[in-house]
């Protein structure tokens, strides 16, 4: 599923394309629309590489998502330090006198 549209509305949009423009201006068409997205994919790179190249001049981090989720992830694994400890009590007390099974208010 390509945007939310299914294989079957692919097919109606592709048959009134066809029925508006005729088979034999469907090549340009195409021609047009894949020159189109590769001038925006250029434009985009272009975009991206100057940011880079600015970043890396003035000594800036653009890589602030990585840290954040080396960060979440330190913190994540500090969590599950702290709880393994009470998840093996919690263990050990099931196997000893069977499950645990809260009252819901």
């Amino acid at each position: 599923m390509f945007l939310f549209i299914s294989a079957p509305e692919i097919m109606v949009v592709l048959l009134i394309v066809v029925m508006l423009f005729g088979a034999d201006k469907l090549p340009e068409i195409a021609r047009g629309l894949g020159k189109g997205m590769r001038q925006i994919k250029d434009a985009t790179n272009d975009i991206k590489r100057e940011i880079k190249n600015t970043a890396d001049k003035n000594d800036i981090n653009v890589d602030m998502a990585v840290d954040i989720k080396k960060e979440i992830n330190k913190v994540k694994d500090n969590f599950d330090n702290f709880t393994k400890p009470v998840t093996k009590i919690k263990d050990e007390i099931e196997d000893s006198i069977g499950s645990i099974k809260r009252k819901n208010p």
